[in-house]
C-alpha cells in the first residue's frame, strides 16, 4: 500500500489509488484536489489536469489493468481498466506513451459505468 492515497469520485463511483514515487506523481499530488470532466476512450477514462510533465524515461506504451497514468500530449490523467481502441488482444494500450503514477486498489472495472461528461474529482484520501 502506498503512503500517498488518492480518492477518485465520478458520479456514484468511488475508487482509491496508491501513487508511486515518480516526479509525475509528485506533481499530481501537489495539484490536488482536481475536478474535471470524464472523457472515455475504450476502457479508459481521461481528462485534462493542471499538471505539466514531460514523457518520463520509463514511460509505457502498454499498461496494466488499474493503472493511473499521465498522458503528456494532452496533460491528462488516465485511468485504465481494459482495452482501448488501439489495444491488441490481451493488452491495454494508451494512445501514446504514458507516465504511470500508481494503481487503483480493488476492482477498476467499476469505472466502466461512468459516462462521458460526468464530473470527476481527484483528491487526497484521508483513509
Amino acid at each position: 500500500m502506498s503512503a500517498r492515497q488518492i480518492k477518485i469520485t465520478a458520479g456514484g463511483v468511488v475508487v482509491t489509488a496508491g501513487l508511486n514515487d515518480s516526479e509525475t506523481a509528485d506533481a499530481l499530488w501537489g495539484a490536488l484536489p482536481i475536478t474535471g470532466t470524464v472523457q472515455t476512450w475504450g476502457d479508459e477514462i481521461y481528462f485534462s489536469i493542471p499538471v505539466t510533465a514531460d514523457e518520463a524515461v520509463d514511460s509505457q506504451e502498454t499498461v496494466e489493468m488499474g493503472a493511473v497514468a499521465y498522458w503528456p500530449p494532452g496533460s491528462a490523467l488516465c485511468l485504465f481498466w481494459g482495452p482501448t481502441p488501439t489495444s491488441a488482444p490481451g493488452e491495454i494500450r494508451p494512445a501514446s506513451a504514458v507516465n504511470v503514477m500508481g494503481v487503483i486498489e480493488g476492482d477498476p472495472t467499476v469505472l466502466d459505468g461512468v459516462p462521458d461528461g460526468t464530473e470527476i474529482v481527484v483528491e487526497k484520501s484521508d483513509e
